[in-house]
């Protein structure tokens, strides 16, 4: 079960290092970045998909207030591929991830976590929540501890907010974490446009995001509202091979894999892998691997290696990376798209990698 340090590098290393060298940089495996959720009274802060705990929202964008029907940040309608050339926003989005002033290089985990935590505040008994409406441009939501730290990918996605004015943020949100996905060594997923940028009436309420520190019941109480099934819930919790843990934003430390900026079945890996012991320290529970000590996981992710059901589809990824990334396409676009009106979507927009964009030569 568990490797000696050395056995475990020499077995992961190599693969990713191949595909740090392919030509998009974005892809850089030694890096670390990405953050988790916070465990908080009363809100919810918690998986991947960036649950972190803080209430600062950064730069002064996101304001408490009825939005003023001229300013950019209350766009209602969306473009269609017709107004927008999406290729070129996924282009320029591309272009933007790596930032070596930035954690840990690239912004490629944060915008995924943007990505998801935009998205998984659908409510399918209600209705409501989900990617339609970009709400956390306004205080309610920007304030949820789960979103803590998450200014720095709003602000960094301005730039090219600036560039395709047309588009909506509810778009662009969603859309910067496929680029990251698909840049970053994952799969492609599939992605519609026609979002609407909706008011500050339309927040959703705290506590819809998943806590770091609860178990197997809370997992599913979380994703079965969104209308996700088991399957689903372990693909996307594998969305942790990306990024580590922020102490100042979360409270929890660390990143899962040893190369964080690479997306991979390394987390599956090494759930099972890895022996893992829970960290003594002064924050929040969490585990950390007994050979190094140098990676973390969750509560939410050791529940994905005791819960009998969700143990059957962790072992299946940690074996085999192509029906992970097949499942994990799948149930991320599903997330990406819920509460948006299907009337209100675009065909599937052809997003190409940007090294599939490069001519084929001899």
């Amino acid at each position: 079960m568990s490797f000696a340090a050395s056995a475990l590098r020499s077995a992961a290393v190599p693969r990713l290092a191949l595909r740090s060298a392919l030509p998009h940089a974005a892809r850089a495996g030694a890096r670390r970045g990405y953050a988790s959720a916070a465990p908080g009274k009363g809100s919810n802060n918690g998986l991947i998909f960036g649950l972190l705990g803080a209430t600062a929202v950064g730069g002064g964008l996101y304001l408490y207030a009825r939005p003023d029907p001229n300013d950019a940040r209350t766009v209602k309608d969306a473009a269609s591929p017709k107004q927008v050339d999406y290729q070129a926003v996924y282009n320029a989005i591309a272009e933007s991830l790596e930032d070596e002033k930035y954690d840990d290089g690239s912004y490629g985990p944060v915008l995924v976590r943007l990505a998801w935590h935009c998205s998984g505040t659908y409510d399918k008994n209600t209705g409501n929540g989900g990617s339609n409406g970009a709400t956390m441009r306004f205080a309610p939501e920007a304030n949820h501890g789960a979103n803590a730290g998450l200014e720095h990918a709003r602000n960094h996605l301005e730039k090219i907010k600036q560039r395709f004015p047309e588009i909506t943020y509810s778009d662009l949100w969603t859309l910067a974490g496929v680029v990251a996905i698909q840049e970053l060594g994952g799969p492609y997923v599939p992605w519609r446009a026609g979002r609407k940028d909706g008011n500050v009436e339309n927040c959703t309420p705290d506590g819809r995001l998943p806590d770091g520190d609860k178990g197997a019941d809370h997992i599913r109480h979380i994703f079965y509202r969104m209308g996700m099934d088991d399957k689903e819930i372990v693909a996307l919790s594998g969305a942790h091979a990306l990024g580590r843990c922020h102490t100042d934003r979360s409270g929890f430390d660390g990143p899962w894999q040893y190369a964080p900026t690479t997306f991979s079945n390394e987390y599956f890996r090494l759930l099972f892998d890895e022996k893992w012991q829970e960290r003594k320290w002064n924050g929040p529970p969490q585990f950390e691997n007994k050979t190094d000590k140098s990676l973390m996981m969750l509560r939410t992710d050791m529940a994905l290696t005791t819960d009998p059901a969700f143990r059957k589809y962790s072992e299946k990824y940690s074996k085999d990376e192509g029906a992970f990334f097949s499942d994990f396409s799948s149930a991320f676009s599903k997330l990406l798209h819920l509460g948006v009106p299907s009337a209100q979507l675009s065909e599937p927009v052809s997003l190409k990698k940007v090294e599939d964009q490069a001519p084929a030569t001899a």
